[in-house]
């Protein structure tokens, strides 16, 4: 099915769409333009809000003009209506080489990500952010680029990567917080690219976002590839269902990187995409201890 450019944002590194039902809306982020946007599906409305830092990735809560925010250097709330944005708490401060980068919350409403080192060297964590916000690092190994975190339909398995090792692992998860061992789920060959962000439909299935392959993969519980959906951008970032039945699949993507020759080949990099796939997704967790 072709994938249909839904907004020519030009993203220098668009990512973390999120669907929110309740707007009728899909945010997501360019996160080297430090920017957070919004498209709403009733009259095809835009709207962007500048942050003081890069924003990795975010969290609906209950009240829709407040957002968790995965701030460059920590976590802070965020209202979209007033556009005011609570003191951040700081993530990894002894280490300025890191970043938060992906996350996602998890089906009890806390949220889960992970950090970006610039040289994908493996010395970033990943964190857990509680309804009080208190931050608890998780047991998990040392990671570069961490992406892909998701959760199962029923919150019993958890989903991540870190990049450039081209390997998405799961584990149990436990609805009171603890991890199992974690063990491979997929593995890319070098010409596929790297595994980048990922969703889940409703019947389990991975979607998963392959950056410099051009395409969003759906692979089933046991890992086995059951769609491929090519993206006219090399550059794929994340996908996320959405739309009044959750049907469509939302996809961002990045121009970073490319140079003349690549963005006249593919003019529409950095933008969101829609596609048809067939599938539903869940609604969004939000995060449990915001109002």
């Amino acid at each position: 099915m072709n994938a249909a450019l839904l907004v020519d944002a030009r993203a220098r590194l668009g990512e973390c769409p999120l669907w929110c039902e309740q707007a009728g809306a899909l945010y997501w982020t360019d996160i080297e333009s430090a920017t957070l946007s919004r498209w709403r599906e009733r009259d095809d409305k835009l709207r962007h809000w500048t942050l003081p830092e890069r924003v990795g990735c975010f969290a609906l809560c209950e009240r829709p003009s407040t957002l968790l925010l995965g701030l460059a250097s920590g976590i802070a709330l965020f209202d979209t209506d007033s556009e005011t944005l609570s003191p951040i708490r700081p993530v990894e401060a002894g280490n300025p080489e890191t970043r938060i980068n992906d996350g996602r919350c998890d089906r009890q409403g806390r949220l889960v990500f992970g950090m970006f080192n610039p040289k994908e060297a493996a010395v970033g964590h990943f964190y857990r952010v509680h309804p009080d916000l208190a931050i608890e690092r998780l047991p998990l190994p040392p990671v570069g680029v961490a992406n892909s975190i998701a959760f199962s339909p029923d919150g019993s398995t958890m989903y991540f990567t870190d990049s450039p090792t081209r390997t998405i692992q799961c584990l149990d998860y436990a609805a009171d917080g603890r991890l199992g061992a974690p063990r491979p789920f997929v593995r890319l060959a070098a010409h596929e690219g790297f595994p980048d962000g990922s969703a889940i439909d409703a019947e389990g299935g991975l979607w998963s976002a392959q950056w410099q392959g051009g395409c969003v993969v759906r692979y089933d519980v046991q890992g086995a590839q059951t769609h491929r959906f090519e993206i006219p951008a090399s550059q794929v970032t994340c996908p996320a269902f959405g739309g009044a039945m959750l049907n469509r699949l939302f996809v961002t993507t990045a121009r970073t990187g490319l140079g003349a020759a690549a963005l006249q080949s593919e003019p529409a990099a950095g933008g969101v995409f829609a596609l048809e796939s067939g599938f539903c997704g869940l609604p969004e967790p939000r995060f449990a201890g915001a109002p």
